[in-house]
C-alpha cells in the first residue's frame, strides 16, 4: 500500500477533527441514545433512529480518519527549499494567459484538497502539469471547459 502524502498542517486539522468525534460528539451522541432510550418503545421513536444513524455516521468517519492518518506520509512544507521549482506542498501562484486572471493555489495531498480554501489535490491535473516546472514557465493542462494556459509568477513555501 503506498503512502498517500499529507501536509503537516492538513494532518494537524484531520487530527483535531478527529479529537472532536472521539472527545465530544461521541460521548454527546451516547448521551442523545440514552435519553431516547428512556423514552420507551424504540420501534417509533424517531429519536432514537435519528442518534444511532448519527452514531454510525460519526464511527464511520473516526474509523476513516484513523485509517487516512496511519497510511498518510506527513511533509513538513516549511523545511522544503526547491527553489523556484514546483513540488508537492508549494503555493503557486499562477495567471492565465488568456484573460490575464491571476489565482493561488497550494498543491497539497488528496486528503485534504478544498478549492474554496484554493487547496487542490497533487492528483488534479492543474497540479500535475505544475509539478515540476519552475518561476515564469508557461503550463497547459485540459480543464473541464477546455484546454487551459498559465505561466507561472510565484513560487513559495510556507
Amino acid at each position: 500500500m503506498s503512502r498517500a502524502p499529507i501536509t503537516k498542517i492538513g494532518a494537524d486539522r484531520l487530527r483535531a477533527e478527529l479529537e472532536r468525534l472521539k472527545s465530544v460528539d461521541r460521548p454527546r451522541i451516547i448521551a442523545a441514545i440514552a435519553e431516547a432510550r428512556a423514552h420507551g418503545d424504540l420501534k417509533e421513536n424517531a429519536e432514537y433512529h435519528a442518534a444511532r444513524e448519527l452514531q454510525s455516521f460519526t464511527e464511520g468517519r473516526i474509523g476513516q480518519l484513523e485509517a487516512l492518518l496511519s497510511t498518510a506520509e506527513v511533509i513538513d512544507v516549511s523545511r522544503l527549499n526547491p527553489g523556484n521549482r514546483v513540488v508537492f506542498g508549494a503555493t503557486v501562484d499562477i495567471e492565465d494567459e488568456d484573460s490575464g486572471v491571476a489565482v493561488t493555489y497550494q498543491i497539497v495531498g488528496d486528503l485534504e484538497a478544498d478549492i474554496k480554501q484554493r487547496l487542490i489535490a497533487v492528483s488534479s491535473p492543474i497540479a500535475r502539469a505544475l509539478i515540476g516546472k519552475t518561476l515564469g514557465d508557461s503550463v497547459e493542462f485540459t480543464a473541464p471547459n477546455g484546454v487551459k494556459h498559465y505561466e507561472i509568477t510565484g513560487v513559495r513555501y510556507d
